[in-house]
Parts: structure tokens; C-alpha cells; sequence
């Protein structure tokens, strides 16, 4: 699980930005949105242009140099904040694995080149690496006899560490390899843009193709039908894939020719709900853009019923500041460049029966 993410001179992040999943408190109600005493699901509000799309951005940076997955670095150009004099991004993620800490901090110049990295496990510096001396050291055992100095500075020494080393059984190693995995598990995809996605997988899908190839296609007749949206199936190959088709009273029509804006949407979230099973983190960037507030409710209800992994909306969605969906502790609001929970921004004790929306409106937990 993530626990902790840090982030600073990126983009608009001029400053350090925290998001703390640790930072729960004792409420009674909601508790599947926890997972051993961290935050499993929450969502980041903010104002247009406060941050959203890059905290969803900055979360992901370390698929781009610790996997071979889908990467972002196309999207993140500008890297560092540009009214910055400091060249280099920072970045530090706090995992817990089987209650084991492990702190992953790094630095980089852009988003392929490394400056600096380090690892720690159970508080022990495990593998630490500096690109400017080219030199470091890694003490995970079963690592003795390999080369510790890297050529150039587009290799993270934790990827190569990982990629090039038969490590022996035992707790550290054993967390390590579970850190991996889930890193090579993160998954970030927007509502805005026709399936884009970072980290994860890498390649692109038909979502019709996917649907159907996958046996779920009377599901996802299901699925839409269950949020009000009536249609009636079928798929046809058409060019060697397979393409979806609404059969309506008098004709028939390729399903995405008549489908609304919000039903692709709803389409591609119904995508990743069936391909991404095996996610660790997935983070969902204003996944919620084109739906009406009763309809993002039933999807956040749906997404916590159908998946264990840890999730992140960002969303400009008042309507889900509901305490009978979530909790004070896991509603952010991203603001002057900072991120806190609803909890943190206000001196009055936040019980269920606040109305979190009405005391938003009313700047309650403005800084």
C-alpha cells in the first residue's frame, strides 16, 4: 500500500506537496474505504488549474523509470516548475508491505534522466545511487558480485538492480520484489481522453474488440442497463475485430456512432474495471467529467465493490463530498499548491451528519 507520496518542483508544484494516506482518523462509518489504517480510496478536489491532473501525473512518474509499462514522459513537458532556479524534481514514496516500511526517494533532471535514487527497507538504506559521481551501492543479498557502476544516467540502478540480480529468500528481498510488482502494477487513465492510460500495460486496445474477446459483452449490456442507459447488444467482426452494435426497434448502428460522450466514458471505465484486476494503485483523473452526480456515485460504488486495489479520483464533482459515500479523511482539496483532507481544514469535528458539500460552497475549508 502507498502511504505517503511527496513531490517537489514539478510542474505547478513549486513547493512540496504531500499526500498522506496515513493520516486517518477515528471515524466509525465507511470503513471499506480503509485498508490496514491507510486510505484505500479517496478522491482530490480542486479548482481548475490547482494541480489535479499533475498530482495524478507526479504519482505515476516512477513507472516511467522503474518498468517497461505504458510512460508518461510525452505528457509532462514542462517537467520541473518553471519558476524554479532548481533543475532537479524531487520525488519520495512511503509503501507498506506486510507492515514492512519501505521509502523509495529519488531526484531527477527530466523525466528520463536520473540525478539521484535511494531505497529503504525496514528503515535500512538498501540501494543508493548517485548519477553525478556515478557510483553506489546495493546490499540486498545475492547482488555481491554485480557491477555496481552504471553508464550514463537513463538507467534507475533500482531497475537495473532488479532487472539483473537472482536475489536470495529472506524478509528484505522479499519486500523488495513486492515493491516491484506493485510499481509495475500502477495504473493512471483519464475520462477525457479516448483511452489513455499510463504505467500498467503497455499497447493499445479496441475497447469494443477487448469487450468482446473477453466473454463480456452480455455484461456490459448489464452494466449500462443497471445505470439506466437501455440497449441491446451484439457484436459483428468487422476487418479481423470485433465491433459492438446497439440493435434498436427498426435498424441497428454501430454502438459508439449513437453512444454519448458520458456513455463512452462509462465504456472506457468499464474497461479497466475488467482489465485491470491485477492493479496495485490505480488512479482515475476526472473520471467523473461527463457523468451526472447520480451516475459518478453509482461508479464509485461499483469500483469498490469490484476491486481491492488502493484509488485515487480526482474530480471537480461537489455532489461526492457525501459522508454516506466517504469520509472526511478521505476527501482532499488541493489548494494553494497544497494537498490536505477535509478534516484538516476546518477546527470543527466532522461527524457523518455534516453536509461536506454546503460547508465547501461556503469556503469552510478554504486556507
Amino acid at each position: 500500500m502507498l502511504a505517503r507520496f511527496e513531490v517537489e518542483n514539478f510542474k505547478n508544484f513549486k513547493e512540496r506537496v504531500v499526500l498522506d494516506l496515513s493520516n486517518i482518523k477515528g471515524y466509525e462509518f465507511n470503513k471499506e474505504l480503509m485498508n490496514n489504517d491507510f486510505v484505500r480510496c479517496g478522491v482530490i478536489f480542486g479548482k481548475n488549474a490547482a494541480g489535479k491532473s499533475n498530482i495524478s501525473l507526479a504519482l505515476l512518474d516512477i513507472v516511467n523509470h522503474l518498468t517497461d509499462k505504458e510512460k508518461t514522459s510525452r505528457d509532462v513537458i514542462p517537467y520541473r516548475n518553471l519558476d524554479s532556479y532548481d533543475y532537479v524534481v524531487n520525488f519520495k514514496y512511503i509503501f507498506y508491505f506486510d507492515n514492512i516500511r519501505v521509502e523509495y526517494i529519488y531526484s531527477k533532471t527530466d523525466p528520463e534522466e536520473m540525478f539521484c535514487e535511494e531505497l529503504l527497507i525496514d528503515n535500512e538504506c538498501c540501494i543508493k545511487y548517485d548519477y553525478c559521481e556515478m557510483n553506489g551501492f546495493c546490499k540486498l543479498t545475492g547482488t555481491e558480485n554485480l557491477n555496481m557502476n552504471l553508464e550514463g544516467n537513463k538507467l534507475s540502478f533500482v531497475k537495473y538492480i532488479s532487472n539483473n540480480s537472482i536475489l536470495e529468500k529472506n524478509k528484505i528481498n522479499d519486500t523488495f520484489k513486492k515493491f516491484i510488482s506493485f510499481i509495475d502494477n500502477m495504473l493512471l487513465f483519464y475520462s477525457l481522453e479516448y483511452n489513455k492510460y499510463y504505467g500498467y500495460r503497455t499497447g493499445s486496445d479496441s475497447l469494443s474488440d477487448a469487450i468482446v474477446r473477453n466473454g463480456k459483452l452480455e455484461d456490459f449490456e448489464s452494466f449500462l442497463n443497471s445505470l439506466e442507459i437501455k440497449c441491446k447488444l451484439f457484436s459483428r467482426e468487422v476487418n479481423g475485430k470485433f465491433e459492438i452494435f446497439n440493435q434498436y426497434d427498426n435498424g441497428e448502428a454501430n454502438f459508439f456512432s449513437t453512444a454519448s460522450t458520458g456513455t463512452r466514458a462509462l465504456t472506457l471505465f468499464y474497461y479497466w474495471l475488467i482489465n485491470a484486476n491485477n492493479a496495485s494503485f490505480i488512479v482515475m483523473d476526472e473520471f467523473d467529467a461527463y457523468y451526472h452526480f447520480e451516475l459518478s456515485e453509482e461508479i464509485v460504488k461499483e469500483i469498490l465493490k469490484e476491486t481491492k486495489c488502493q484509488i485515487i479520483f480526482t474530480s471537480h464533482n461537489t455532489n461526492l463530498m457525501d459522508t454516506e459515500l466517504f469520509r472526511p479523511d478521505c476527501l482532499y482539496i488541493i489548494q494553494n499548491s497544497g494537498i490536505k483532507p477535509m478534516c484538516d481544514l476546518t477546527d470543527k469535528e466532522l461527524r457523518k451528519a455534516h453536509n461536506l458539500q454546503k460547508m465547501y460552497k461556503a469556503g469552510a475549508f478554504n486556507e
